[in-house]
């Protein structure tokens, strides 16, 4: 068999060797005995063709070059050159905040018992509810009314949660003024939703907005801050799953809310059989006062909590 310009005889070796390289023989001029190609020749046709694609390539207008990709935005946080390498004397907020919080844990024995709740209805609900909410009421409509009016609910149910501690002498409140942990510029403050156990879901979201945004903005009235009966504290707003919040004395108890989060769960399918689904998900965390409350106290309000979410039966308050 014969290939090439020359027609002389072309090795198997070679042969493979030019189809892995993709040359064709028929260009390539054999520098062996008889005009025969080599191995030799293969390569350095190989190599003159590589170098004729790289240089024509550097040639090309650079605006043929294909861009490049788009670099994902770094996670780095950016340095607070406000605060880094600084000194300064506490403010009034921070000195306050910081008494009452070391005086709540020399005061009471305080512990927290969290539970996992599944608040896929009460997430479906508020989809369906939230642009006509807004429409109707002129506030937007959040989780927090939902958990604010289940955790009233369960005070009614389990008064010895919503109750106060002054020296030796217990009160259980027969009204429910729930503070509710707001994040400001200056620190944390607490605005009261007064009466909270008489107000629906639309009149909890109208009240919890209002305070929350005027307290932000240090328009909140001095009486708004204080005569709580229990404290919520939404710690999930900032993604955090959980914490163990401390006590707002003379209380004996604080619920923190966590993140709200779609995980994979066993829950039971319409057969009664066990199935895995994606579920929305969140925990609450109750911190509340040994001396008065007992773990078993705090878990039969938390399952109380933890049920009324579940069930998700909202719907008539919202108008669906």
């Amino acid at each position: 068999m014969s290939s090439g310009a020359t027609g002389s005889y072309v090795t198997p070796i070679v042969r493979k060797l030019a189809r892995d390289k993709g040359v064709d023989l028929s260009t390539v001029t054999g520098t062996g005995v008889g005009g025969r190609i080599r191995k030799q020749d293969v390569e350095a046709a190989a190599k003159a063709v590589e170098e004729a694609r790289a240089a024509a390539a550097a040639a090309a207008p650079a605006a043929q070059a294909p861009a490049p990709a788009a670099k994902p935005a770094s996670a780095k946080p950016e340095v607070d050159t406000t605060l880094r390498g600084s000194t300064e004397k506490m403010s009034r907020l921070r000195q306050v905040i910081a008494e009452r919080m070391i005086d709540s844990l020399q005061t009471s024995a305080q512990l927290t018992t969290v539970v996992e709740v599944d608040v896929t209805r009460v997430a479906a609900l508020r989809a369906r509810a939230k642009n006509d909410f807004l429409a109707k009421n002129g506030t937007k409509l959040t989780f927090l009314p939902f958990f604010v009016q289940a955790a009233t609910e369960a005070l009614k149910a389990h008064p010895k949660i919503n109750a106060s501690i002054e020296g030796k002498n217990v009160t259980y409140h027969d009204v429910e003024h729930v503070g509710i942990a707001v994040d400001t510029p200056r620190g944390l403050l607490v605005p009261v939703v007064k009466n909270a156990g008489d107000l629906n879901i639309p009149g909890l979201a109208k009240r919890i907005n209002d305070l929350a945004a005027r307290t932000r903005d240090n328009k909140v009235n001095p009486d708004e801050l204080s005569g709580s009966t229990f404290t919520i504290t939404n710690t999930g707003s900032g993604g955090a799953l959980f914490d163990t919040p401390i006590i707002n004395q003379p209380e004996v108890a604080i619920l923190g809310l966590g993140a709200i989060q779609r995980q994979p769960r066993v829950i039971k399918d319409a057969d009664g059989g066990e199935v895995i689904a994606i579920r929305s998900v969140c925990y609450l965390a109750l911190s509340y006062d040994h001396r008065l409350v007992d773990g078993a106290d705090a878990a039969r309000y938390l399952m109380t909590v933890k049920k009324r979410l579940e069930e998700g039966d909202f719907g008539g308050e919202l108008g669906l």
